[in-house]
């Protein structure tokens, strides 16, 4: 098959994996809800043709591995995640899966030193249980098993979620790659973002992931009656919820490349002629520099603390991430520039399980071109060009990187 009947393959695979969905009319897959049964399934069959051969481990992740002909135990790894946001685009994340998978078809005939591994996350989001990395935390050996005790919005305990999907969480230590058995981890992904756009560029080599952390705040003040309430002898904690929001905004606009956001608020009793007695939301802070995203963080939270008491509110903070910023492999970078020939240097302000990874053992990572800067969105796209471009870079990378 030539490199553009493959990058069709590729998109249209695509396609077909975004129909794996828990919502009707729209792309939602969370860690281990039932269409990732789909997902695995279909993906397994895709690996056995390229030859690999696909397992799944205690976490979730589906591990399709060409192994060595000479038995070194070493590994090289690819991969990405196969779980989304609400309401997501096709390509972020699963792209990677299906170009490592493609890259393997294509090598079919070449000797490889050593084994291959691409690896289907199952959990990279954070989405059903408030925590990122799950998948990526597990092939690491830094999954905390206090993490089994967490629940979901309807109450199920992410332990009972894998034993529900078939798996035994108490293997999930055995899921973890030995030290040193990792030669390397390389990770295709869309921007997500408008700079390559901008640049007119198909690719670009990503340098460093920024850190990020992320907080769940609540504000708990006094419902009561909307009309025989008095504004003067109010609690209400959705409106210092407001004003603590208002802030976030102007401090992260105000510190060079700083990312601030509040992407959920939850407003309880939530009747329109009920004051709220309860507000809780998310904060999440990035930057390139773990010094300034640290003391912005400490910032935010002193205007919290500084809110709530002018208000007479209680206010409770939980830490859910604390990721500090992770540099790309220099010596895997260079060798990725010469495969795809790309000059053009950027550092990711997403989080992806190459920072995870990059914990364990060396670490790259190449960006794809993202239309419009548009990602985590049904109109989430890729050119074909630039598909056909990574694959082809892919190809070239493991190819190098395992002869």
């Amino acid at each position: 098959m030539d490199l553009d009947s493959l990058t069709g393959e590729v998109l249209e695979r695509c396609d077909l994996l975004a129909r794996f969905t828990e919502e009707p009319g729209r792309l939602t897959r969370r860690f281990l809800t039932p269409p990732m049964h789909d997902v695995h399934r279909t993906l397994s069959a895709w690996m056995l043709e390229a030859g690999l051969q696909p397992r799944v481990d205690a976490i979730g992740n589906l591990i399709g591995r060409r192994a060595s002909p000479s038995n070194d135990s070493h590994v090289f790894a690819v991969g990405s995640h196969v779980d989304t946001v609400p309401n997501a685009g096709r390509y972020d994340g699963i792209l990677g899966v299906v170009l490592g998978i493609a890259a393997m078809k294509a090598l079919a005939g070449r000797s490889l030193r050593h084994a291959i591994d691409v690896i289907a996350f199952s959990e990279e989001e954070g989405v059903r249980y408030a925590t990122p990395f799950l998948g990526s935390r597990a092939v690491c050996g830094t999954f905390d098993p206090v993490l089994l005790t967490r629940h979901d919005a309807t109450g199920i305990t992410m332990g009972r979620a894998i034993q529900d999907f078939g798996l035994d969480p108490t293997d999930i230590p055995d899921a973890a790659y030995t030290a040193g058995q990792l030669r390397g981890y390389f990770e295709i992904h869309i921007e997500q973002g408008p700079v390559l756009e901008a640049l007119g560029l198909p690719l670009g080599i990503v340098t460093a992931i920024i850190g990020q952390s992320r907080r769940m705040l609540r504000f708990t003040g006094r419902a009561g009656h909307a009309g025989a309430q008095p504004m003067e002898l109010r609690r209400d904690a959705l409106v210092a919820a407001a004003c603590f929001i208002r802030r976030v905004e102007q401090i992260a606009q105000a510190t060079p490349d700083l990312r601030a956001t509040v992407g959920n608020v939850i407003v309880e009793p939530g009747a329109a002629n009920v004051v709220p007695g309860m507000a809780t939301l998310t904060l999440d802070v990035r930057h390139h520099d773990d010094v300034v995203r640290l003391d912005v963080l400490a910032r935010l939270l002193d205007e919290a603390n500084g809110l709530a008491d002018d208000r007479g509110l209680g206010l409770d903070s939980t830490a859910i991430l604390d990721q500090a910023a992770v540099p790309c492999d220099v010596e895997l970078t260079e060798r990725l520039a010469i495969a795809t020939g790309t000059t053009h240097r950027l550092v990711s302000g997403a989080g992806h399980d190459a920072m995870i990874m990059a914990s364990h053992c060396p670490m790259a990572m190449l960006f794809v071109r993202s239309p419009g800067g548009i990602s985590h969105h049904p109109d989430e796209s890729v050119l074909h060009d630039d598909v056909k471009a990574a694959l082809h870079s892919t190809i070239q990378f493991l190819g190098e990187r395992g002869a």
